[in-house]
């Protein structure tokens, strides 16, 4: 038995080794074990999401991995404006995007897999409760390094433009603008309908692999 757990704990480093190697990204699942989340009551962020950020190199190719609920917002742009009004007010379809996993129905639980796709300073925040979650620190910028350079599978075209995010007061589900849901059409927030995407979660298969061995 010992000698069979030796094995596995072998060969789960050497696949582990093997995968970095092969992808050479990273996954960052946002906030740590306080996860994506805003507490209603105190009306404060479930962590300081600019020092978990400062604590973190990140490069092109690399995911940022939100665990949270519709009841906050996954909102990424390119526009420091947008960034620091908490709104996306001024914000244009090319620079502003909305991530909701797939999911319309308010207080649900998400996984919202978000590939670092540009070069430079990106931002992050929650724009729920008319940006009062952001203001109370759900927010946080990040500077993506060039690192290996973006896999073949994430060289397309941005998500499509931003979507509007359910009321905190109302609890109604999102409303989607122009006709269309980016869950449905943003590949890189659906898990699994993205090579690119898959790249973030080899780790697991590789760790579901070992745990089938064991048994």
């Amino acid at each position: 038995m010992a000698s069979n757990t030796k094995l596995i704990l072998a060969l789960f480093g050497l696949l582990i080794t093997t995968a970095t190697v092969a992808t050479g990204y990273t996954n960052h699942t946002v906030g740590g074990y306080a996860g994506w989340f805003f507490h209603s009551k105190t009306n404060t962020s479930a962590t300081n999401y600019t020092s978990w950020a400062a604590n973190q190199t990140f490069s092109l190719g690399d995911c940022l991995i939100f665990r949270t609920t519709t009841n906050q917002t996954v909102i990424q742009t390119y526009n420091e404006t947008t960034y620091r009004n908490c709104t996306t007010d001024d914000a244009s379809g090319t620079d502003t995007f909305q991530y909701n996993g797939g999911n319309t129905d308010f207080d649900q639980s998400l996984t919202i897999e978000v590939p670092l796709t540009i070069e430079g300073a990106n931002y992050y925040f929650s724009d729920a409760g008319d940006g009062v979650q952001c203001q109370r620190g759900m927010a946080f910028k990040i500077l993506v390094r060039h690192g290996n350079g973006l896999p073949p599978s994430l060289n397309q075209p941005p998500p499509p433009p931003y979507v509007e995010a359910p009321s905190d007061t109302a609890q109604s589900p999102p409303v989607t603008i122009n006709g269309e849901s980016p869950s449905l059409n943003n590949k890189a927030a659906v898990g699994g309908t993205n090579t690119g995407v898959m790249l973030c979660l080899l780790l697991f298969g590789v760790t579901s692999s070992l745990m089938t061995l064991m048994w």
